[in-house]
């Protein structure tokens, strides 16, 4: 598989110089392309994003607001995707003089490759006035802007720096989720639902609190939420359960719980099955997961929680469960021998574990 920097390849460069060369005539496209490809091989994805705004700074004009002029023009012309993130950076690595003119260059570019990371710089530089303009993005026709209202402030955006402030005063962000609550489009609900749970992880009490006051019947509403509430579900949080109706006193047995094989290898898949048996004289709502306790190389094991399904149990019901997961190595986790853990975890209380080996 090709590495993910190789976006950012001689044939981008020199496309990019094409189109710049066009709306920007004095842009000496050779000399460009020469310049930010200079022993590039050794830049990561970001590095080779960074570089490419700082080297087109020194090609492009001083004056910032003719730049970003030029810019604008070329943006509409490239093929959309990450590679556009250089614009939004550039923004954010030599516009902090002008914030009104980066404000707006930055919900222009959105449109074309989000501006999601470079936002964050003026939040920390500006917190209030950068705040003010995105509540007003939430409102936007655009459903890129009103995502990167959402998604730029998001306390804890990966692959960028916390926003301390919105941690502390998680109230700061309110008015533009209670904007967005509804929104139309998955892609801007989705954004919503993990700017939720990022503020779950130290604000949990002021997330039961904005979205009690929600219409749940709503069905975009409903997914948010749900969606939003994620982590606290998957560590048993009981007030977050008690929100979506689950059972607290879980009262059930599991029978004829298999797995098809002890020891595992890459790319085999692990099947397992269970019956969960009622034992209540009444209907009981569960959430069924499962949690993997995969063992890294240093030989500690790590959880993680996976989705089963949720359902009514009836008295006296038995319900079958079977599952399958085929154990391949991602870019974001690679598998390591050794012992595994498999937990069977309802309503946030394991009530079954097996072990396996897992061998490369």
């Amino acid at each position: 598989m090709e590495p993910l920097k190789e976006m950012f390849n001689r044939a981008y460069y020199k496309n990019l110089a094409q189109v710049v060369a066009l709306v920007y005539k004095p842009f000496k496209a050779e000399a460009f392309v020469k310049d930010v490809t200079y022993n590039f091989e050794r830049l990561s994805l970001n590095e080779r994003m960074r570089n490419t705004s700082r080297v087109l700074q020194k090609h492009l004009p001083e004056n910032y607001a003719t730049t970003v002029g030029i810019m604008k023009d070329v943006i509409p012309q490239l093929k959309g995707g990450y590679t556009n993130l250089v614009f939004p950076d550039y923004v954010a690595q030599f516009g902090q003089a002008d914030l009104s003119l980066s404000l707006n260059a930055l919900k222009y570019f959105t449109q074309f490759g989000s501006s999601e990371f470079a936002i964050r710089t003026f939040l920390k530089l500006d917190l209030k006035a950068t705040l003010n303009e995105m509540y007003k993005w939430a409102n936007d026709k655009n459903e890129h802007v009103r995502r990167l209202a959402s998604e730029g402030s998001r306390p804890r955006l990966p692959w960028s720096f916390k926003l301390d402030a919105i941690i502390e005063n998680p109230a700061l962000t309110t008015p533009i989720l209670q904007t967005l609550r509804a929104d139309d489009v998955l892609y801007v609900r989705k954004s919503v639902a993990n700017h939720l749970n990022d503020i779950t992880k130290d604000s949990p009490d002021h997330v039961l609190n904005l979205i009690k006051s929600w219409d749940q019947a709503h069905p975009h509403t409903a997914w948010i939420i749900k969606r939003g509430c994620r982590s606290l579900l998957k560590q048993g949080d009981q007030q977050s359960m008690a929100v979506f109706n689950l059972t607290k006193k879980v009262e059930i047995s599991i029978k004829k719980f298999t797995i098809n094989k002890s020891t595992l290898r890459l790319n085999d898949v692990l099947l397992f099955q269970f019956n969960i048996d009622s034992n209540k004289k009444t209907n009981q709502r569960l959430m069924v997961d499962y949690r993997i306790h995969y063992s890294k190389k240093s030989g500690v094991q790590l959880p993680k929680v996976f989705k089963l399904k949720e359902l009514d149990l009836k008295p006296g019901e038995t319900i079958i469960i079977k599952k399958q997961q085929r154990f391949q190595d991602f870019t974001t986790r690679k598998l390591h021998s050794g012992t595994h853990l498999l937990e069977i975890v309802v309503n946030g209380n394991v009530v079954a574990k097996k072990k396996f080996e897992f061998k490369r």
